[in-house]
C-alpha cells in the first residue's frame, strides 16, 4: 500500500463556508453555479450565515427583514456620515466604511441587545423547542422584563422611536408574521411585552425590536444581529453616497460658522 505523504499545514486557515477549486466554487456544500440560478439573494445570505438553505416560510420572513432595514432617509448618523465623507471627494468604499463605523451603542446597537434579552428569557424558561407554549408563561416573562426595565426607569432595547409613534416597519413586519403564521416564542414575547410597555409608557416596538424577535425565531444568534442590519442597510447607504456625489456641491457642510458657538 502506497503511503500518503501529503501533510496538512497546521497553520492553515480553516473554513466551513466556501471551498474554491480550479473552475469550481462550493459554498456550504452547494455548487455556486446552481445557487446563482436557483436561489434569491436573501437565501444566499441565509445560507452563508446559517449553514443551510431556508424553508419557503423562512425565506419570505428573512427577505422581509432585510427589506425593512434598507433605508431611513438622511436622518441616521451613519447616512449623514457617509454623505459628508462622499462630499469631500472620497471614494464609495471610504464613505460606506464611514457609515458602518458610525454604528454603535446609540445607533444600530439595539437589535443585538433585544435579541439577547428575548433569547435569554425564552432560553431560561426552556421554551425554545416547546410546541405547546402557554400564553401564561410568555406573559410571565413579559412581566419580568417590564419589572426589570420599566419599573426601574430603564429603556428596553427595541422600543420607541424618535420620529415614529408607530414605527411603520415594525407594524408591517408583525402583520406579515401573523399572516404567514410565523409566531414563535420570541415574537410572542415581544408582543406581550409591547402590550405592557404601551400601557405604561405609550411606546411600541420599533424595527429593531420586531426584527430581533423575528431573527431569534429564525434561529440567529445575537452576535449576527448587527451584521444582518448592515447587510440590509448597505443598499440605502450606497444610494445616498451616489446621490451626494451626483446632486450636491463638493465639500458640502452640514453646519457653517454661524452655527458654531465657541465655549472656550
Amino acid at each position: 500500500m502506497q503511503e500518503n505523504n501529503f501533510k496538512v499545514n497546521p497553520k492553515s486557515l480553516k473554513t466551513a463556508i466556501t471551498r474554491v477549486e480550479e473552475n469550481k466554487i462550493v459554498t456550504r456544500g452547494y455548487n455556486q453555479r446552481d445557487l446563482i440560478e436557483k436561489i434569491r439573494y436573501g437565501d444566499m445570505v441565509f445560507l452563508l450565515l446559517k449553514g443551510r438553505l431556508p424553508s419557503l416560510k423562512e425565506s419570505k420572513i428573512f427577505n422581509h427583514v432585510l427589506v425593512s432595514f434598507c433605508d431611513h432617509g438622511v436622518t441616521p448618523p451613519s447616512t449623514q456620515t457617509a454623505r459628508l465623507i462622499a462630499s469631500s471627494g472620497s471614494p464609495m468604499n471610504s464613505a460606506a466604511a464611514g457609515a458602518f463605523l458610525s454604528f454603535g451603542h446609540k445607533h444600530a446597537g439595539a437589535i443585538e441587545k433585544a435579541m439577547e434579552l428575548y433569547q435569554s428569557k425564552i432560553g431560561s424558561a426552556h421554551l425554545i423547542d416547546d410546541p405547546d407554549i402557554d400564553n401564561k408563561q410568555i406573559a410571565s416573562l413579559a412581566i419580568e422584563i417590564h419589572n426589570e426595565y420599566i419599573l426601574k426607569d430603564r429603556k428596553i432595547p427595541g422600543f420607541g422611536h424618535r420620529y415614529h409613534n408607530v414605527d411603520p416597519r415594525a407594524d408591517k413586519l408583525i402583520d406579515i408574521a401573523i399572516n404567514e403564521g410565523f409566531i414563535g416564542p420570541h415574537v410572542k414575547l415581544a408582543l406581550a411585552l409591547q402590550d405592557l410597555v404601551f400601557e405604561k409608557k405609550g411606546i411600541r416596538l420599533n424595527v429593531d425590536g420586531a426584527n430581533a424577535a423575528l431573527l431569534s425565531d429564525l434561529g440567529f444568534e445575537p452576535e449576527l444581529g448587527l451584521g444582518i442590519f448592515m447587510i440590509g442597510r448597505l443598499p440605502g447607504i450606497i444610494a445616498h453616497i451616489h446621490e451626494e456625489k451626483m446632486d450636491e456641491e463638493e465639500f458640502r457642510r452640514f453646519c457653517d460658522l454661524d452655527d458654531v458657538e465657541y465655549m472656550g
